[in-house]
């Protein structure tokens, strides 16, 4: 099932289904209006509302609750390309819920800042409060997947990270929650990301050093998760740099593709 956040001309933000012409369905590339919000636990129902997918505008998929765990150099070639090795245990950072922006909305580029990166990631959806989730359970506490671009600041991020990560619109997610997605099959998800038409990042979850598994595990250990955190599980190589007038896209098997534009503050 795809979970999106949307809205329709004159109408207040909603949740519903997505339902691809891929799915051989009788309403193809349209949005069903479902009742409530998914991650809050509750029963969730149709509203026998449905729109064309072309007629709405696709939000966010998520608003974390909380928090956005970003993971560092999760991938062997990624952390070479800067010239870092693969930290002993997981290196992470938070960003703020209100760097979240969704598909289609300019991810800006901040006064000052001259060297501002694309990341392509697959995100992790949590859907339960959870704290020391044993690997066996990892399963349970996973509401879907969706697509990241862990935006940063590189010349900041050579000083400190949190204004590098965490600056308004520097995490672009959607189109929607993929929540049918086993874990085995999300490890196993090619990862491309282009600037404009050309491949920058082509690389695959299977990768990861630390898995979604081993990393919620990890996360989790020291700090409680709540409905709607996200975890970001790293990016692969070949990130690069964003100008003014760009549009990235990123694109994972099974989740879609994410495209935002870039300008300048």
């Amino acid at each position: 099932m795809r979970i999106a956040r949307f809205a329709a001309a004159g109408q207040d933000p909603a949740y519903g289904i997505i339902e691809l012409a891929v799915d051989g369905g009788d309403h193809p590339d349209t949005v069903a209006a479902i009742t409530g919000d998914p991650l809050a636990g509750v029963a969730v129902n149709y509203t026998g509302a449905r729109f064309d997918l072309d007629e709405v505008r696709l939000l966010a998929p998520v608003i974390p609750r909380s928090k956005i765990v970003g993971v560092g150099r999760n991938y062997v070639e990624h952390a070479a390309e800067l010239g870092n090795v693969v930290p002993e245990e997981p290196l992470l950072f938070l960003k703020p819920n209100t760097c979240v922006i969704g598909p289609g909305d300019v991810i800006v580029r901040p006064e000052g800042c001259e060297d501002l990166h694309y990341e392509g990631e697959l995100a992790v959806v949590i859907g339960r409060i959870c704290k020391q989730v044993p690997l066996e359970r990892v399963p349970e506490v996973i509401f879907g997947y969706t697509i990241a671009n862990d935006v940063t600041a590189r010349d900041w991020q050579r000083e400190q990270w949190t204004r590098a990560k965490g600056s308004d619109t520097f995490c672009p997610l959607g189109p929607w929650i993929n929540t049918h997605l086993s874990l085995a099959e999300a490890s196993r998800l090619g990862i491309e990301t282009r600037l404009g038409e050309e491949i920058r990042q082509s690389g695959n979850t299977s990768q990861m050093v630390r898995g979604i598994a081993e990393l919620v595990v990890h996360v989790s250990s020291f700090t409680t998760l709540l409905p709607g955190d996200v975890i970001l599980t790293g990016t692969p190589a070949g990130v690069g740099a964003m100008a003014d007038g760009d549009v990235v896209t990123v694109e994972i098997d099974g989740l879609g593709a994410l495209s935002n534009p870039v300008a300048g503050a």
